[in-house]
Parts: C-alpha cells; sequence; structure tokens
C-alpha cells in the first residue's frame, strides 16, 4: 500500500484482490434495484443506482480483506492500539454517463472506495478537445485552501481494481463523463474501537458509578 500526505489527512493506495472484484460484480450484475436495496435517498450523489450492500455479504466476503488493508493504512499513519475495525456499511454505485457525486463527506472515521468497472476512454471529453487536464471520471480530494506552495486539492484518475482509504471528513467529488458504459465502485464507512486506557480497578469503578464509555473511539 502507497500513502499520500504532504500535509494533513492521509490518503492510501492499494489493490483489491479478483475475489472481491468478482463477488461485488456477480451481486449487482444478478440485483435489482428496489426499495429494499435502494441506497440513493441516503447519499448526496446524483446517481441513479446505488445499491446497498447486505450484511451477510460484507461479513462473510468482504470485511476481511478491507479490515486487512485498514490495518496496514493505520500502521503507515502510525496509529497503534487498535482494538477492533467495524465495517459500518458499504454500497455499489453505478455511475453512468453525465451522472456525478457532489463534494460530500462521510460518516464513520474512516472511509473507503474501491473500482470495480472503469468505461474505455472514460477520461476523454468529445466536447472540448484542446484541455491538457483531463478530469472526467476521477475524483478529487479536497482539504484546506490553496495558498503560496500550498495544494488544497488531489486528482486522482482511478483503474480497475484501485482501492483508496482516507479519513470519513477528507471531501472528495467524483467528475462526470460522456462516453459510454459504466464507472462501477463501491464505498464504506468504518469505525475503530482502541483498548483500554485506564486501570482494571477504574473501569470497574466507573462502570459502577457513571454510564461513561472505558474505551477511547475516533
Amino acid at each position: 500500500m502507497k500513502t499520500f500526505r504532504a500535509f494533513g489527512p492521509t490518503i492510501g493506495k492499494t489493490k483489491l484482490s479478483k475475489k472481491i472484484i468478482t463477488i461485488l460484480n456477480n451481486h449487482v450484475d444478478k440485483s435489482q434495484l428496489s426499495k429494499k436495496n435502494d441506497y440513493s435517498f441516503k447519499l448526496a450523489s446524483q446517481i441513479k443506482h446505488e445499491i446497498k450492500i447486505p450484511k451477510t455479504i460484507i461479513n462473510k466476503s468482504l470485511s476481511k480483506e478491507l479490515i486487512k488493508n485498514i490495518k496496514i493504512y493505520l500502521d503507515k499513519s502510525d496509529v497503534k492500539k487498535i482494538k477492533e475495525i467495524k465495517i459500518v456499511n458499504l454500497w455499489v454505485v453505478r455511475q453512468l454517463k453525465n451522472e456525478y457525486n457532489p463534494i460530500h463527506y462521510h460518516e464513520g472515521q474512516l472511509s473507503g472506495v474501491g473500482y470495480l468497472k472503469i468505461p474505455k476512454d472514460m477520461n476523454q471529453n468529445k466536447l472540448v478537445k484542446n484541455k491538457k487536464i483531463k478530469t472526467n471520471g476521477t475524483i478529487d480530494f479536497i482539504n484546506g485552501q490553496k495558498n503560496f506552495l500550498s495544494k488544497s486539492i488531489y486528482n486522482l484518475n482511478p483503474k480497475l481494481g484501485d482501492l483508496l482509504i482516507f479519513p470519513n471528513y477528507l471531501m472528495h467529488t467524483a467528475y462526470p463523463f460522456n462516453v459510454d458504459g459504466e464507472r462501477r465502485s463501491f464505498s464504506f464507512n468504518a469505525e475503530i474501537l482502541f483498548k483500554k486506557w485506564f486501570t482494571n480497578q477504574f473501569i470497574r469503578y466507573i462502570k459502577k458509578y457513571s454510564r461513561f464509555d472505558p474505551y477511547c473511539r475516533y
């Protein structure tokens, strides 16, 4: 896993296994959008097809690999004393021509996005051909404001199998594209529980006399 941080939040980038790509693509290809699995009403995107993945599939087939990568990401960020990592939710985004995801952030402590399908020539702009920077279908991460010797936007052109991990509060956006095809990705949020910071005696006292949570959390 590679990590990117000059200043501010850390972004981790690695590759998904073929197994996780196949499991999610097969599930989505067989799924019909319904009230039960439609996740679009909870999201900021301007995208019609967003499918919630059941907890049974997450726990059985996805969480082990995702949690393993989260641990590597946290270790590279020098975050220690982790008790447990939980995948809170996970959904698939089927972005089509002219759809987009506006600037937004997530819940939880950590979030991630993995890429399951990328349209051919996604970055090409049929309407404007004289631009050196091609942002169609790419993702921008945004933090702070531009200043002298300080950038505020980090642009990534996703490839099939890429997995990006980042803090939930890091704002980001997915640009539209104007070629036929589907840009399919999944997003998830994760919660991190840390180990005890108190002695056993103090914990017993706290549990007895208050509702204080003896575990530290982000």
